[in-house]
């Protein structure tokens, strides 16, 4: 099936933090959507029975206040799932939105097969195409011209979203050859994150790529500061490099 006649989903969580496995949803969008248009679409805050801390809602907006009186997320899962059916699920940085579903779905004993599901992650999209210097989805929403939405809330990032994901997409022709050519890591020219952010990956210290490659990054980080570290070994002089004292 063409890409522009399958139909997606796109999920959007925000949470009380940043573990899938402790911390809980306190809002989500779910959009079903074509690339001509959307389908049907779903958004709740949340009660998630504990308090959100500082931290989080100084990210999301959402105070203790705004779900008092929310559904429990057992009470809306059932029209989430039924939503999500077996589609191929859209997001950005959706393995932690995935993630959060499935552990929130356990707790509740609501079975779900959202963790074998198929998706395209537009963050790693956003690598690939390489042409916007950040991948945030608002760097890339302002890079594509793309509408404001409003504030950084649950379905407002869903609808820029799916936007984003209909120009990352213009190059291929079915949601298949996304999800194969996804597969493979994605080589950075630049490093993300860190206090090296922004500079080219041959211009790092050794040293420091050589303590990051110990540390627990995602598959094109580490694939990333792995090439850079061989390119080295290849390149000679990688004992001498590695001495943050040869330059004294």
């Amino acid at each position: 099936m063409k890409l522009t006649d399958e139909m997606f989903v796109c999920i959007d969580c925000e949470s009380t933090g940043l573990d899938t496995a402790q911390d809980r949803i306190v809002e989500i969008a779910v959009a079903r959507f074509t690339f001509d248009q959307i389908l049907q679409s779903f958004e709740t805050l949340v009660d998630p029975e504990r308090e959100i801390p500082q931290t989080s809602q100084d990210i999301h907006n959402i105070s203790q206040e705004m779900i008092l009186g929310k559904p429990k997320i057992r009470e809306v899962l059932p029209k989430i799932l039924e939503m999500i059916s077996t589609l191929t699920i859209v997001g950005h940085g959706i393995n932690f939105d995935i993630a959060l579903i499935a552990n929130e779905a356990k707790r509740a004993q609501i079975p779900t097969t959202i963790l074998s599901q198929p998706y395209i992650d537009t963050l790693r999209l956003a690598r690939l195409y390489g042409e916007s210097p950040v991948n945030s989805l608002e760097r890339l929403r302002q890079h594509f011209n793309i509408e404001s939405e409003g504030a950084h809330r649950a379905m407002s990032d869903v609808i820029v979203n799916i936007e984003v994901f209909k120009y990352l997409s213009k190059n291929y022709q079915t949601s298949d050859q996304i999800q194969k050519i996804l597969q493979k890591p994605i080589k950075f020219k630049i490093m993300p994150l860190g206090k090296h952010k922004g500079r080219r990956f041959d211009e790092i210290p050794l040293e420091y790529l050589l303590w990051a490659e110990r540390k627990d990054f995602d598959q094109d980080l580490m694939f990333s500061i792995r090439s850079e570290i061989k390119n080295r070994r290849k390149g000679g002089g990688f004992d001498q490099s590695a001495n943050p004292f040869t330059v004294l």
